[in-house]
């Protein structure tokens, strides 16, 4: 579930169409959360599926932890790659604002969190990174760890539209993250390493 303050906008003819905020959006604001609609692909399921959709799945979705492909119902699907990228993904099926995102702004990931198949060349933003690799979440993870941990206290003390689309075992896990009863998981729990695991 996207957050709903979001809309789907043309942005260029290098990337196509992405996720536009149409209101202010916090530092700290959950952005997208994995919700029952969004649908779980494993591969034998792809592997049977016809060229076609085997294409969308590979446009449009990502590789969770197990290695199954999930694909957003919603205009989630739509949120395009930035090196510098204002919502970072955590381990807990939610993503986050990692700085404030401006009315008319696109809302970015860095698909080097999203287990890709293939290394693929972003586009040139002016970082020392410039091609994003299957691995990158095991080299760059306690970089957006960082990230998170600085905005991950203002969960709790911002308006969040999609909270109900949090379960309360998540949400109290978060509650303990932010009063220092625990330590937040680092995102690289969400890595699909594909030489391992079949």
């Amino acid at each position: 579930m996207i957050h709903p303050k979001t809309e789907v906008q043309y942005i260029n003819d290098d990337v196509g169409y992405g996720l536009v905020a149409t209101e202010f959006i916090p530092a700290g604001t959950i952005k997208w959360v994995l919700d029952p609609l969004d649908r779980e692909f494993t591969p034998s399921q792809i592997s049977n599926l016809p060229p076609n959709t085997q294409e969308i799945l590979d446009i449009y979705s990502y590789r969770n932890s197990k290695g199954n492909h999930v694909l957003c119902w919603d205009d989630g699907k739509y949120v395009n790659h930035s090196f510098k990228s204002n919502c970072l993904t955590t381990a807990y099926d939610f993503e986050i604002a990692v700085r404030d995102i401006q009315p008319g702004e696109q809302l970015t990931d860095d698909y080097g969190y999203l287990n890709i198949s293939e290394p693929f060349k972003g586009i040139d933003e002016g970082t020392e990174r410039k091609v994003v690799y299957p691995d990158d979440l095991v080299n760059f993870h306690a970089v957006w760890d960082k990230q998170l941990n600085a905005v991950f206290g203002h969960i709790v003390t911002l308006d969040q539209p999609l909270k109900k689309w949090v379960s309360s075992t998540i949400w109290k896990k978060i509650q303990d993250i932010t009063v220092g009863k625990t330590k937040m998981d680092s995102i690289l729990k969400n890595y699909f390493n594909s030489t391992s695991k079949v």
